[in-house]
């Protein structure tokens, strides 16, 4: 009786093992997408046929990361003929140097097998456990740091040549205290994703906690799309989205979404920060003409009895800040403001197929509930959606951005449902009208399963009469009389 939403080939609709099959496969090819390595080089050094890696390429330029996920093993969930050391055994026989044979490996592997008393694995086992083992492994083994550096080590385009070519991320502890939400001084951070380009800024955040990759993806989710604000124009999906290595940023969620999108993800290299200073120059701005006139600034002299900003109320002036003067603002090194030069080339910018896509892949924020039958609980608060009244006492798994709790997305086994409002967050009402004809249509659904059921159990006894009827009827014998 459930009825899912249409479903999209994208990660909305795949298990988390799926997700890391998928980028397991994506990492083998991403030096033939982004380095232009030869596939006939990838399938020799990983013993893959070269037809195998083009049905890949083709299916990642078709559907991106959903297009390399395969279907769940039918055996998912049982116990397998390896245990979990002796394939560690057979990964590091086969990582060790000089590179042994798959051969080599199954008699040591059967060598030590019989030493335990374990069940040696079959040859076939063997193979595929070896062909399985992440590729950069296998490279910094047996080829060395020089090799892994020309194979996996994306190299940085130092200029963007369009719009939307290039993106960069970082964060910052200002140099200015607020008041949190305890009235105590705290310095905030702040978090910009900057079109390389333009010098525009395409998504940015405030926070007290140490940004995170949750975090990242968050502020990631709101530079690609649309702003609220009609005179925010700066969305779409980047070419590259270039980051440092810190932790918040080399998430595999992250290189998820990047591989998905069709994102490069570049890293710049621990301590040579290659490239970082438009980004860092950015900072700079904020410090020397942004913040000199607020409260709290470090760089000016306290004054007597000033009442510090709350961070709402710096994230308010930032933003009026970041469209009415920075955006518009001339800057030499690029000759124009860093909105007219995204605009400049009238191009339209990459988006999501859906922002249910988007959601998933960037809102990680996630949560299980069960559907009531005045909608979904959370927070205190209750959000409501029509399609709810088809999932009343189920669980279901709830996405939500921590800066806007007006929406939160639903999710039944992994597939996106709908979206519940709170209609007290949003400022806005559901009629009753609406309610009650979602109530009816959901009794018609039930009342009609009923009667499907009803039918064919009537249908059964009806059957079962008859035969007993036919069973239980007297054969016409001829009467006789008794002088007979």
């Amino acid at each position: 009786m459930k009825v899912l939403a249409r479903h999209h080939r994208d990660l909305s609709a795949r298990t988390d093992t799926q997700r890391q099959n998928a980028l397991q496969r994506f990492q083998l090819l991403r030096p033939f997408l982004h380095d232009g390595i030869p596939l006939t080089t990838l399938a020799s050094s990983n013993q893959l046929s070269v037809r195998t890696l083009k049905r890949w390429v083709k299916q990642y330029s078709m559907h991106g990361l959903a297009g390399l996920m395969r279907a769940a093993r039918k055996d998912q969930g049982r116990v397998r003929s390896v245990t979990t050391l002796l394939r560690q055994v057979i990964e590091a026989l086969a990582l060790q140097t000089p590179r042994r044979t798959v051969a080599n490996i199954y008699r040591e592997t059967a060598r030590i097998s019989r030493e335990k008393n374990w069940r040696p694995p079959s040859y076939s086992t063997i193979s595929r456990i070896v062909k399985t083992i992440d590729p950069q492994l296998t490279t910094l083994a047996h080829e060395g740091a020089k090799a892994y550096q020309e194979k996996f080590d994306l190299i940085y385009r130092h200029q963007a040549s369009a719009p939307n070519d290039v993106w960069q991320a970082d964060h910052s502890l200002l140099p200015i205290v607020v008041r949190n939400e305890h009235s105590e001084p705290v310095k905030p951070w702040l978090t910009i994703i900057l079109d390389d380009y333009s010098r525009a800024v395409a998504g940015y955040s405030f926070g007290f906690a140490s940004p995170s990759a949750s975090h990242t993806a968050l502020i990631l989710h709101q530079a690609i799309w649309r702003k609220a604000d009609p005179a925010w124009h700066i969305c779409g999906i980047p070419g590259t989205f270039y980051t440092d290595n810190g932790s918040d940023f080399t998430s595999q969620h992250l290189e998820q979404v990047a591989a998905d999108l069709k994102m490069a993800l570049v890293f710049s290299w621990p301590g040579h920060p290659r490239g970082r200073g438009k980004i860092e120059r950015f900072f700079l701005t904020v410090e020397q003409c942004f913040l000199p006139h607020l409260p709290g600034f470090e760089g000016a002299q306290r004054k007597t009895g000033e009442v510090l900003l709350t961070l709402a109320e710096l994230e308010t002036r930032f933003q009026h800040w970041l469209l009415n003067d920075y955006h518009l603002r001339y800057q030499a090194e690029i000759k124009s403001a860093p909105q007219a030069r995204w605009e400049a080339s009238g191009f339209l910018p990459r988006m999501p197929e859906s922002l249910e896509q988007l959601d998933l892949l960037l809102l990680h924020v996630a949560r299980k509930r069960r559907v009531q039958q005045d909608g979904i609980h959370f927070q205190g608060q209750r959000y409501f959606e029509t399609t709810l009244a088809a999932y009343v006492g189920e669980d279901v798994t709830i996405r939500y951005d921590p800066h806007d709790l007006a929406v939160i997305r639903v999710f039944y086994h992994e597939r996106f449902l709908c979206r519940a409002v709170c209609h007290e967050l949003a400022g806005t009402q559901m009629s009753l009208k609406e309610v009650i004809q979602a109530r009816r249509e959901q009794r018609k659904r039930v009342r009609q399963g009923i009667r499907e059921r009803l039918s064919a159990l009537e249908q059964l006894q009806e059957a079962k009469k008859l035969s007993a009827g036919t069973a239980s009827q007297p054969t016409t014998k001829l009467k006789r009389y008794h002088n007979e």
